[in-house]
């Protein structure tokens, strides 16, 4: 077990909650987001969940401060990744966004247990702070979609929605948990092959396509 040093200073608070965040980020790779309690995070830490209470009182919070920052990190990208002034196709378009959503697959994972899980067993303040963040990347990117395909603000955001819905979705598809591979393969079924760059490429070219008539 590590040695535990109770935080003293803002520095060393900040410090245990970034340990917090990282150790509960590595457990969401390794195990599915309900068998992650405070007490495994304590576990995986080294410290006794008491110690973990004195900096949250539920994994919801842990999770939403992760997905704030995997948030900012996509629209970031996304942002870096069309530059003002471009002259980008449609289809130039989608394969830059599908780049970018396949090389944040961590990101969109988080964003599949936002809305039905995390935001609701979150404070209202935590949350109004979250979305606060949120909505002010999310309009950056809309805005800038808005201008490289000549869509009214509304079909922009609309398609930025379709997009993350779908692929937050294929993220999480049923058929990469190994519990459902094994039923699958009792019953003798196959599933359709998934490739999650060129779904989402071809999904984002056709939305794109359909808000453009």
């Amino acid at each position: 077990m590590r040695n535990y040093i109770r935080a003293r200073s803002d520095d060393q608070k900040e410090e245990r909650l970034n340990q917090i965040k990282e150790a509960t980020d590595s457990l969401f790779t390794e195990m599915p987001y309900t068998e992650i309690t405070l007490t495994t995070i304590a576990e995986k830490l080294g410290w006794s969940r008491a110690n973990l209470y004195k900096y949250v009182t539920t994994k919801e919070e842990i999770f939403l401060e992760i997905s704030a920052q995997k948030t900012k990190t996509y629209f970031n990208a996304l942002l870096s990744a069309f530059p003002e002034g471009n002259k980008y196709s449609p289809e130039v378009i989608a394969e830059v966004w599908a780049g970018t959503l396949n090389a944040h697959q961590d990101y969109l994972r988080y964003v599949s247990y936002l809305n039905p899980i995390i935001e609701t067993n979150v404070t209202v303040e935590r949350l109004a702070t979250f979305k606060k963040k949120y909505y002010e990347l999310a309009y950056q990117f809309c805005d800038k979609l808005s201008t490289m395909l000549s869509l009214s603000s509304e079909a922009a955001y609309k398609l930025h929605m379709d997009t993350l819905f779908l692929a937050s979705a294929s993220a999480v598809s049923c058929y990469k948990n190994p519990l459902i591979q094994e039923a699958l393969k009792i019953i003798s079924i196959t599933p359709p092959k998934m490739d999650f760059y060129e779904d989402m490429r071809d999904f984002v070219l056709m939305r794109i396509k359909w808000s453009l008539k």
